[in-house]
């Protein structure tokens, strides 16, 4: 089967969350023998920051861990059509822009013989539905939703059973415990400051709780304005900058601890949706520990795969134990990554979707996807 993906960017994971599922999940799409084809703008926004930032060499370690992957560039005026050529199923990301979108549908409207899936993850449907509503979906077969709640919001959009539920996971391939411990120091959140959405809540469960747990906290993340690094300074927290997704194992490696912060779209409105960075943390082995969120889909065993604090104080509390408790940080890393091993990898997700496509009437032919190197046995991690 030949699979086409159009994305705001294969290249660049600045501020551009997607990239890391997509990367991944296209890979194994690949090692299960299928063709790939990837579709990003030019002049991408998220790309542009990044080579604005850090250069060419910004782009090292996506090609040093990816390179099996490539994309191809397409402008406004292009015909699309010859892009499409010879795809039998074709997604098309919620973070394009609406005349793509519109443009693939009316290809696929017009005869196009492939299958048209629109993939949604993002909090928009219920932060700014006028946005989502925008989009022309009239030629889509389908679409994939990260999430049972943001599912639900388009089967309210007359989508009914043509919805599926597509969560994010872990690219085991690249985020797996290291193979040779060394030495951990204190606590690592990955993490952009975004638009205010939880400012509140990183000072209430990550700032002041390191502070008060003694535990020196190392950030990383883009669009930090003034006040918000005047307050990391205040706590006395150490901002590292923007941190390239495929380099994020060899940073949890070598910290204790790591703390999960949901933006408050996913708390109040859009609950059993966890960040990506859930799944790549429990991948890597490092005990987590979550602010508030509540996994109405029972994705994990909350108080197992990882600790749950209802306020600061408790989450003080948790940092503590995992500071001074090694067979604690030990229990929660075995058990965060035998539950992404089992259910949330990159490999589960490509079954998945091959499912979704018989679903809308394609025939796989294709064996199913490999295993991942490190989803053969667990790693015994103590961190």
């Amino acid at each position: 089967m030949k699979v086409a993906y159009w994305t705001h960017s294969l290249q660049s994971c600045w501020n551009h969350g997607n990239a890391h599922f997509l990367r991944g999940v296209l890979r194994e799409l690949m090692h299960a023998g299928h063709e790939v084809a990837v579709l990003e703008p030019q002049g991408a926004w998220s790309l542009q920051n990044l080579l604005q930032d850090h250069g060419e060499t910004g782009l090292d370690a996506y090609r040093e861990n990816y390179p099996e992957l490539c994309s191809r560039t397409y402008a406004p005026g292009d015909a699309l059509a010859p892009l499409l050529d010879g795809a039998d199923l074709v997604i098309v990301h919620e973070w394009n822009e609406p005349w793509l979108v519109a443009e693939i549908g009316r290809i696929r409207r017009a005869g196009g013989r492939f299958r048209l899936m629109f993939h949604d993850t993002h909090h928009r449907a219920v932060s700014d539905p006028d946005a989502i509503r925008t989009f022309d979906l009239d030629g889509y077969d389908g679409v994939l939703a990260f999430g049972e709640t943001l599912a639900e919001v388009y089967r309210q959009w007359d989508w009914g059973d043509r919805v599926f539920v597509w969560h994010e996971a872990a690219d085991t391939r690249l985020f797996h415990p290291p193979t040779i411990e060394t030495e951990r120091h204190g606590l690592v959140w990955i993490g952009n400051w975004g638009d205010g959405e939880r400012t509140e809540e990183l000072e209430t469960f990550l700032f002041r709780p390191a502070r008060d747990a003694g535990l020196p906290l190392d950030i990383h993340g883009v669009r930090y304005p003034d006040e918000a690094l005047a307050t990391l300074a205040r706590y006395g927290v150490r901002y590292r900058g923007w941190l390239p997704n495929a380099a994020a194992p060899a940073v949890f490696a070598r910290h204790l601890a790591t703390v999960h912060v949901p933006r408050r779209f996913y708390v109040d409105l859009l609950p059993g949706i966890p960040t990506i960075r859930v799944f790549e943390a429990l991948a890597c082995g490092i005990p987590l520990v979550s602010a508030p969120w509540r996994d109405s889909e029972g994705l994990f065993t909350p108080g197992e795969d990882f600790l749950v604090a209802p306020d600061g104080p408790a989450m003080t509390a948790h940092l503590r134990a995992l500071a001074h408790d090694a067979d604690l940080r030990a229990a929660l890393a075995r058990r965060g990554l035998a539950t992404v091993l089992a259910r949330h990898t990159c490999a589960h997700r490509v079954r998945e979707l091959l499912g979704f496509a018989r679903t809308l009437g394609l025939a796989d032919e294709n064996a199913a996807p490999a295993a991942s190197p490190h989803a053969s046995a667990l790693l015994e991690t103590t961190p």
